[in-house]
């Protein structure tokens, strides 16, 4: 009995050892935390730091793999939608729900413009002019979006470049939409990784319920 209890006593440590290691990986993960880095030094300071070089890792990536594939994965409002995604994680604007949503609404209104004024084949305007179509073309397709954004409850105000984009001329072909709306998803994939990672709430999907401040003390939307 005398034995049983001495060899169940030394296991004790080797059962422990897992969660000593742990606590000490949380201990070590913690310094990379933002929220505990504004805590200790001066929160704008950390908090720029942490939006440059947020945002020069996922565009870059994605400006990378742009010239890999040859494929328009990086186009001027997915900027801002970073943007939304490094400073703004607790709006609702920065949701990536309202992100997919709003861009998916800005490519078919930009696209629907272009189909009802007779532009699918132009040029972009900016090689060949601004004619009376493309400014009906513009106006719709901007129009649109801010509306059916609205009504669907997923504003995201780069989504309304997108849409200017594409009724402009700029990316017209189906194919590129799509490549589109596939680097709205992987910026949105960086996003939510990046920002887990170092201890931000950017939600998975939907807003989160109720607003918070920004680190400069604005409530936000």
């Amino acid at each position: 009995m005398q034995k049983h209890t001495q060899h169940d006593t030394g296991n004790q440590p080797s059962e422990r050892q897992p969660e000593s290691s742990m606590r000490n990986l949380r201990s070590m993960l913690r310094y990379v935390l933002l929220p505990w880095l504004m805590q200790q030094y001066p929160r704008i300071p950390v908090f720029a730091l942490y939006n440059f070089l947020s945002g020069f890792l996922s565009i870059g990536l994605m400006a990378a793999f742009a010239v890999i594939v040859h494929s328009p994965f990086i186009f001027p409002s997915l900027g801002p939608t970073a943007f939304h995604y490094f400073s703004r994680q607790t709006a609702p604007s920065a949701s990536p729900r309202n992100a997919i949503i709003g861009h998916l609404i800005g490519t078919i209104a930009g696209y629907f413009s272009l189909a009802v004024t007779g532009l699918t084949t132009a040029g972009p305007a900016i090689a060949n002019g601004v004619t009376w179509p493309r400014v009906i073309a513009a106006a719709l397709s901007l129009g649109l979006t801010a509306g059916l954004m609205i009504l669907f409850r997923a504003s995201h105000a780069p989504a309304g470049a997108t849409t200017l984009i594409i009724s402009l001329g700029i990316l017209t072909q189906p194919w590129q939409l799509v490549v589109l709306m596939v680097a709205v998803v992987l910026l949105t994939l960086q996003a939510i990784a990046i920002n887990r990672l170092f201890g931000m709430p950017l939600p998975l999907w939907g807003p989160l319920a109720a607003p918070s401040k920004s680190v400069d003390g604005d409530e936000k939307e």
